[in-house]
C-alpha cells in the first residue's frame, strides 16, 4: 500500500471534483480567501457538490477571522484547516481548543533566506507542514523553490510539498528523500483553468510517482490513501 499522500488544491468546480474521485487523491483542497482566483466563492460552490468518499476536505484560509472560519469548517464539513498567512502558534493552539477533531495544516512560504527555526513553535499544533514557494499571493504562483534547502529542515512534524510542481517534476520527485516528506500539494501545474484540474493530466503523473518501484519511505501517518 502506498504511503504518499496527495493533495489536490484549489479546487471551485463541483464536476472537475466528481471527475477526481477516480484518482488517487486523498485531500481536496478548497480555497477560502477572496482574493484567489480558486476561491470556492467566486462559482458558487456548495457543499453538496462535494461528493462524499475517501479524500478528506482541507479548506485553505489566509489569516481568517475565527467567526468565519469556524462557520466554513462546519458548512462544508472540513477535516483539516490549511492556515496559509502569519497565523501565530497561540492562533493556532487556540483553533485545537475551540475545534479539537479539526486537524491543522501550517503553510510557509519558502525562499533561499527562509529559516526553518520559525517551524518549531508550531510543532504538537500541527498535523503537518506545507512548504510552498515563498509569494505575495499565498500560494498558487506556479513557481518552484529549491528543493535543497529541504535539508535544512529537522522538525518532527511531517511536512506536504508544494510549489509549481508539475509533470516534468516526475523523476526528481521519485529521488526525492527527506525522512519528514509525507506527500504533494498539487495545483496550478494541472489546470484548463483557474480552479479546475486537468484530471487526465493528473492520471498518468499519479501513476507514475505512486509506482511500487519507486521505492520512496516516507513517516507513518493515519490516513489510509
Amino acid at each position: 500500500m502506498r504511503s504518499l499522500l496527495v493533495k489536490v488544491c484549489g479546487l471551485n468546480d463541483a464536476e472537475n471534483i466528481t471527475g477526481l474521485q477516480s484518482l488517487p487523491v486523498d485531500l481536496l483542497g478548497l480555497i477560502f480567501y477572496p482574493p484567489s482566483p480558486r476561491y470556492v466563492g467566486r462559482t458558487g460552490l456548495r457543499p453538496a457538490d462535494i461528493p462524499g468518499g475517501a479524500a478528506r476536505r482541507v479548506g485553505v484560509f489566509v489569516d481568517p477571522l475565527f467567526p468565519e472560519l469556524l462557520k466554513q469548517v462546519e458548512r462544508f464539513q472540513l477535516d483539516f484547516v490549511q492556515l496559509h498567512g502569519g497565523e501565530s502558534p497561540e492562533y493556532c493552539r487556540e483553533l485545537r481548543q475551540i475545534w479539537p477533531s479539526v486537524e491543522l495544516i501550517k503553510a510557509f512560504g519558502v525562499d533561499r533566506n527562509f529559516d526553518f527555526s520559525v517551524c518549531a513553535s508550531y510543532e504538537g499544533l500541527c498535523r503537518y507542514f506545507l512548504f510552498d514557494t515563498k509569494s505575495p499571493d499565498h500560494g498558487g504562483s506556479g513557481r518552484r523553490f529549491s528543493w535543497e534547502k529541504l535539508h535544512e529542515y529537522q522538525g518532527r512534524t511531517p511536512f506536504l510539498l508544494s510549489g509549481g510542481i508539475g509533470p516534468s517534476q516526475i523523476g526528481e520527485l521519485q529521488q526525492f528523500r527527506h525522512p519528514q516528506w509525507a506527500g504533494i500539494d498539487l495545483n496550478s501545474r494541472f489546470e484548463s483553468r483557474p480552479g479546475v484540474k486537468e484530471v487526465e493530466k493528473l492520471r498518468p503523473f499519479l501513476q507514475a510517482l505512486l509506482a511500487p518501484t519507486t521505492d520512496i519511505q516516507h513517516p507513518k501517518t493515519n490516513i489510509q490513501p
